[in-house]
């Protein structure tokens, strides 16, 4: 019996890439780091799974490609994919939710704590030489006891809560398109408007997902609500945030730090004046970059693009697709 072909465009571990080949025919453009929309048409003119992470699926790309049956994404994130032109195709589009969720809210919390207590930036002063006594120049601020306003209560949110609630004694506030009793009666969390949690929170943290009505949620306003010794924290995707509006609420100090793992264009220039700020920490998007979350991740969209071209239901379609 012919397998199906299943076009691959992100390096995966070896065991990911044997378990596809069990089922299907593998044809792997994974070495190129990017392609152009003309050789993606001619690439997936063929094939009925793709696998992949980050490459926009729209109506134009979606007419060449008369056999596919599924975009299986290695991310939680799915708003690469244009579901409106996926419905009108019959295309699949599934995400790796879950398996990220504590790996993320690790980093979150290491995020956490390096802004509030500089940690990079004293790293960097004892390194050069800098050090020459401690005194008041050096002091930072608490984490345990502090505010945390999360906006997105998602599952990441959750597990961010629970390592701050119990691990810091932090006390828990959250906005999201929905209330959530079981968080509220878990971590003793608050429901509050937008508005409020940025004028009560310590630390603002966004994990909300990207769409078209959270693009630039967090603008010019929304800082100057914040507390000035108010730390934001953004972990999620970076257009959420009006990029300019917090570069200038940091330059005009309405906010004590900022701690990044996204930004609006990645990765980020590099004349970005959020690189020259010692009170901004910024790191590469990283958030699931553990070897086993990765494989886990690898793995689980691989079982979702088997799954949809074999004739079965994939475990983790994304909720606009699902019927």
């Amino acid at each position: 019996m012919k397998k199906p072909k299943v076009l691959i465009l992100k390096k995966l571990p070896k065991e990911v890439e044997c378990y596809i080949s069990e089922h299907c025919e593998i044809m792997d453009h994974s070495d190129a780091e990017t392609h152009s929309p003309e050789q993606l048409k001619l690439l997936i003119a063929d094939a009925e799974g793709l696998l992949q992470s980050g490459v926009r699926i729209d109506e134009e790309l979606l007419k060449h490609a008369s056999h596919l049956k599924i975009v299986s994404n290695i991310s939680v994130g799915y708003n690469n994919l244009d579901t409106t032109a996926m419905k009108k195709y019959g295309v699949i589009g599934t995400h790796t939710p879950d398996v990220l969720d504590d790996t993320v809210a690790d980093l979150v919390l290491a995020l956490m704590l390096a802004a509030a207590r500089r940690t990079v930036e004293l790293d960097n002063l004892v390194k050069q030489g800098g050090w020459e006594k401690s005194d008041e120049s050096l002091f930072g601020i608490d984490v345990h006891h502090a505010t945390l306003g999360v906006i997105g209560m998602g599952r990441i949110g959750e597990a961010i809560a629970k390592r701050a609630r119990f691990g810091f004694d932090m006390n828990i506030l959250y906005t999201n398109r929905n209330r959530k009793p079981e968080v509220e009666e878990k971590f003793e969390a608050q429901f509050r408007t937008q508005e409020q949690l940025l004028r009560e929170s310590d630390f603002v943290l966004v994990m909300a997902p990207l769409t078209a009505e959270t693009h630039h949620m967090i603008r010019k306003e929304h800082f100057t609500l914040m507390k000035k010794t108010a730390i934001f924290i953004n972990a999620s995707r970076g257009q959420l945030v009006d990029e300019k509006a917090l570069i200038e609420a940091l330059e005009e100090r309405l906010i004590y730090a900022a701690a990044l793992d996204v930004y609006e264009q990645e990765p980020v220039d590099t004349n970005n004046p959020l690189l020259t700020m010692k009170n901004v920490i910024t790191l590469p998007h990283i958030g699931s970059a553990t070897a086993k979350t990765r494989f886990d991740m690898a793995m689980m969209a691989a079982r979702n693009v088997v799954a949809g071209v074999t004739g079965q239901v994939p475990l983790n379609i994304v909720p606009e697709l699902k019927s």
